[in-house]
């Protein structure tokens, strides 16, 4: 794969939106941050990000403000070898190449492509009425919907499969044959499909219970079905090994106005006064990550939603972690959704 190092130079002023737009579009998984002088200020990732985003930095904010200032960096006469191994032992995907201070280039490993094959279990959940989507679902399930021109389960699906993921498993409930006609055994997108049907609907959680002995011994995807979302669940993944949580929940920022003037009081004193402010909240996206021994240990038939199982294990004291989602991302439950769906598919990229 040719690329082009200069196109991920940005200057520290540059929004942390805007590199993200170019962490996305050039696909070398990091941004070099550059004074006027081609001097290396630092780097950022798309771990780098997400860990700011978690401690409330602003998407509008300048890149200096989540960069790491001091990166590992080589120098142009290292040689090749060298620059392999450091990148390996290390575990990062690219190294900047600095001569006296100067950013003059930038080595990589081989880009992680689609080739990449992974064995985990993924489990999407599609047995919901929507009846808040009826009319259009009186005969049809929700992720059977169409959005564009594919239905929306096989968009997330392809998105999996893009990333090389081909174990699926979908729960049914509401007119199960109707997805099984469509995806049958999964052959014809080369994946292997499981059906897990509920005879009464056990929530999210409850769910797991009714995998199959035979699911891979490994970390487990587990999506919504009416989720539309371009995020790279491979990230997602090693987003999971890399903290060693037992469990990982995909979150997305969500912004509340408060229409009145706040006041703080202090008895019959007014402390502070602040006028419309705006309160940040992480919300459940839908998206998780779950170890073995959380899915193994449902118990068949029971009940339960994601939250709930995993607040078990948080009073446990075991990490549950949370993956902030900054790519596009919508929860098709309302008419206003299904039909925001049809316009953004339009210009929507999931490579």
């Amino acid at each position: 794969m040719s690329y082009d190092w200069r196109n991920v130079v940005v200057a520290p002023t540059t929004t942390v939106r805007e590199s993200l737009q170019r962490l996305d579009s050039e696909a070398l998984r990091i941004v070099l941050v550059c004074d006027s002088s081609s001097h290396l200020c630092g780097v950022v990732t798309d771990g780098d990000i997400r860990r700011a985003l978690l401690k409330g930095v602003d998407l509008d904010s300048a890149v200096e403000a989540v960069m790491n200032r001091k990166p590992i960096t080589i120098t142009s006469s290292t040689p090749r070898s060298e620059a392999l191994n450091l990148m390996q032992t290390r575990s990062i995907l690219a190294v900047p190449v600095v001569d006296n201070g100067v950013l003059v280039g930038l080595q990589t490993l081989q880009p992680r492509e689609s080739s990449n094959r992974y064995e985990n279990p993924v489990f999407i959940m599609a047995g919901g009425f929507g009846t808040r989507l009826r009319p259009l679902t009186d005969n049809i399930p929700k992720p059977m919907l169409k959005v564009g021109d594919k239905p929306m389960l096989e968009i997330l699906l392809q998105n999996f499969i893009r990333r090389g993921f081909k174990n699926f498993y979908i729960s049914t409930h509401y007119l199960p044959e109707v997805i099984k006609s469509y995806f049958g055994d999964g052959k014809n997108w080369n994946i292997n499909i499981t059906y897990v049907h509920e005879e009464q609907p056990l929530g999210t959680g409850g769910a797991l219970g009714l995998l199959p002995e035979d699911t891979p011994n490994l970390p487990l995807i587990m999506v919504n079905g009416d989720v539309l979302t371009n995020v790279d669940f491979e990230r997602v993944l090693d987003f999971h090994a890399t903290n060693n949580g037992v469990a990982t929940m995909c979150v997305r920022e969500y912004d509340y106005q408060i229409p009145y003037g706040v006041i703080v009081g202090d008895g019959e004193r007014i402390v502070s006064m602040e006028e419309k402010p705006i309160q940040r909240f992480f919300v459940n996206a839908g998206i998780y990550v779950v170890e073995p021994l959380i899915f193994k240990n449902v118990a068949k038939n029971h009940r339960i939603d994601m939250p709930t199982l995993l607040q078990n294990y948080l009073d446990n004291d075991q990490d549950v972690c949370m993956f902030p989602i900054h790519e596009y991302w919508l929860d098709i439950g309302r008419m206003d959704d299904f039909k925001r769906a049809q316009l953004d598919i339009k210009s929507l990229s999931f490579d």
